[in-house]
């Protein structure tokens, strides 16, 4: 005889207000972080899809249009038309893929990779600032809580992997 299904656990009214507040927070840092980073800013702006798909070529050069399609959970034309968007704007190269010659490879230029760094190295500049204005006992919450963020994100990263199988 099978035993009825293990119901999943309740969720206590104080994880749920943790996770609705946490989850607030996150986004309406990263916003905040990017309007505040996009002052003065010269060049044109980048959206946020943009920089997903430079970093996913700059981490994985030779990068087949599909496959990164795949790693960003978009649909291969949605790509495509970021891919033509940043090949007009000089930051992503595509080359014909020797192997197969229908293939296109995504490669990342100096100009990009410029960007990038340069963008990277003024939100660390912004966020090192705003932490170290914080009373000690915030910046060592901050520290401990590093592990459990690592955490939220590698559950994230595998409910995406269940999602794709």
């Amino acid at each position: 005889m099978s035993e009825p299904p293990i119901a999943p656990p309740e969720i206590a009214p104080r994880d749920l207000l943790l996770a609705d507040e946490f989850s607030t927070l996150l986004v309406g840092i990263q916003r905040l972080l990017r309007r505040r980073l996009r002052r003065g800013q010269t060049e044109p702006r980048l959206r946020g899809a943009h920089v997903e798909l430079l970093r996913l070529v700059q981490d994985s050069p030779n990068l087949r249009v599909s496959d990164a399609a795949k790693e960003l959970g978009l649909a291969g034309n949605s790509v495509s038309t970021l891919v033509n968007q940043l090949v007009t704007q000089g930051l992503l190269r595509r080359e014909v893929d020797p192997a197969d010659r229908r293939a296109a490879l995504l490669n990342i230029t100096d100009e990009a990779i410029g960007r990038l760094s340069e963008w990277r190295a003024r939100r660390t500049a912004l966020v090192e600032e705003l932490v170290a204005g914080l009373p000690v006992e915030d910046r060592a919450a901050l520290t401990a809580a590093l592990p459990a963020l690592r955490g939220v994100a590698a559950g994230l990263r595998a409910q995406l992997g269940e999602e794709d199988r």
